[in-house]
């Protein structure tokens, strides 16, 4: 019974993360994709992986092993969502993750290139070149 207990108690700890974190997961998502359905499947997942390894997460931040997660996920697929639209969509897929994760997650350099197993020199030459990418494009 005790069981049947702690996986209904866990069920509910995971349903609330999710109505707390899913709107700007997938908002990360949406930035790394450029397109919205891409970004669900993504996101869902990513989710997915996090309810699997819940049990394990008791002390870790779930938002960071999903964020983890996503980006992995968008890491391996990313030749996929070339393109798309919004703002990075002239961006290449490392350097929408880099920027992502950098500027809008506001993810240490050296975490952020553990996380994608780059050196924290080519994150920041992925960042600046990006960086750079976008402001040549406000000002043409």
């Amino acid at each position: 019974m005790r069981v049947v207990d702690q996986q209904a108690g866990s069920y509910a700890e995971f349903e609330a993360f999710v109505a707390g974190a899913a709107g700007r997961l997938l908002y990360v998502a949406v930035l790394l994709t450029g397109e919205p359905e891409a970004a669900r499947r993504l996101l869902a997942g990513a989710l997915a992986r996090t309810y699997a390894n819940w049990l394990r997460l008791r002390g870790d931040d779930p938002y960071d092993f999903t964020r983890q997660e996503l980006c992995a996920a968008f890491a391996r697929t990313g030749w996929r969502h070339h393109g798309g639209t919004g703002v990075l969509a002239r961006l290449s897929p490392p350097e929408r993750l880099v920027l992502v994760l950098r500027l809008y997650e506001g993810v240490a350099e050296e975490v952020t290139a553990a996380q994608l197993g780059l050196t924290a020199e080519r994150v920041r030459v992925l960042c600046n070149r990006a960086v750079a990418a976008l402001r040549s494009r406000e000002a043409a």
